[in-house]
């Protein structure tokens, strides 16, 4: 109690008793400031040494031509000189070694297959127009396979490999984003075997050679020879087709010296057509066949290039006979003359 008969307390400083729980937060505040700067302080000592440091200086070299070029040369050249003699001496390994193709299927097999991964994978392929060439065929002449992408895949590229092949006359190429392939294929149609220098091939109505190799399927097709057949064979055939009665005997067209036909008949016959006029020369053959049957004679030849008769070759048993007969009559003829 005081001197007055009152109670006494203790009294703190005001600036103490009005900031409170402020107070505690700007202490605490202020000891991690102090705790983080000690811990940063190394990377700050080590940043200021190096803004200070000077950079280094290229010693100077005594050899003239060295010291200028160390002047005039960028920094860093030799290193970048390096580095494309090392990639020059790799390249002329790889084309040395002969292994660009691989290299270059190695790079597109990676690219392919990082877009495969993002979903651009050929899952399906239309193919339209297919009638000779089996789908796996017509997909390895383009060049498509299980590795292939869509995304990656040219459409351009894949046509022209296409129309490279003889059976493929025309080729359309549509890439259906994001999985679908549509190839649309105009093939050749097989048109007659053609053979020149003992070598039969397959070819269509425009003297393509489709294959040189001639399966049994192919055998029925008309057969034409010589130089210049395989061009010719469309237009020849198509007026030959005109006289059944001559067409259907016939084994072979052949084709003499670039410039007319010959015809060879399943019984051997030749016929030799003349270079113009073919036409009509083939309608009197049927008629002669017709009325008189002169396939079925004993001839071998017939002769028709002179346009104003027809000759015929007889077999060595007709002609045979032929003299037997004339000299027989000659015989009886001279009986009756000394009679």
């Amino acid at each position: 109690m005081d001197g007055g008969g009152r109670l006494s307390r203790s009294v703190r400083p005001l600036s103490a008793r009005s900031l409170g729980p402020q107070a505690d937060l700007k202490m605490a505040a202020l000891g991690a400031g102090i705790l983080l700067r000690e811990q940063l302080s190394p990377l700050a000592r080590f940043w200021a040494r190096f803004r200070a440091a000077k950079p280094a200086v290229r010693e100077q070299s005594t050899n003239r031509f060295i010291a200028m070029l160390e002047r005039h040369v960028p920094r860093r050249v030799g290193i970048a000189a390096t580095v494309l003699m090392l990639a020059g001496s790799v390249a002329f390994g790889v084309v040395k070694g002969g292994h660009v193709d691989e290299v270059v299927a190695a790079f597109q097999d990676t690219r392919n297959a990082a877009a495969n991964a993002a979903g651009f994978r050929i899952a399906s392929v239309i193919l339209n127009g297919r009638k000779q060439l089996t789908q796996d065929e017509i997909l390895a002449i383009g060049g498509v396979n299980g590795r292939s992408s869509l995304f990656f895949l040219d459409a351009a590229v894949v046509r022209d490999k296409l129309k490279a092949n003889p059976w493929i006359a025309d080729a359309n190429v549509l890439k259906l984003y994001p999985d679908r392939l549509q190839i649309d294929v105009t093939e050749r149609t097989a048109f007659a075997l053609w053979q020149e220098d003992g070598r039969l091939s397959v070819i269509s109505d425009d003297g393509a050679v489709l294959e040189n190799y001639v399966s049994r399927r192919f055998m029925s097709l008309p057969l034409v020879v010589g130089k210049g057949a395989d061009s010719r064979a469309k237009d020849f055939l198509a007026l030959l087709d005109r006289y059944p009665q001559v067409r259907s005997v016939t084994k072979a067209a052949i084709f003499v010296g670039e410039r007319r036909w010959n015809l060879r008949l399943k019984d051997g016959l030749d016929i030799r057509l003349p270079e113009n006029d073919v036409g009509n020369a083939l309608a009197m053959l049927s008629k002669l066949d017709k009325e008189d049957r002169l396939f079925s004679r004993d001839i071998v030849a017939i002769d028709m290039r002179l346009s104003d008769r027809l000759t015929v070759r007889l077999s060595e048993d007709a002609a045979k006979a032929r003299e037997d007969l004339f000299k027989a009559q000659d015989k009886s003829k001279k009986k009756a003359g000394a009679a």
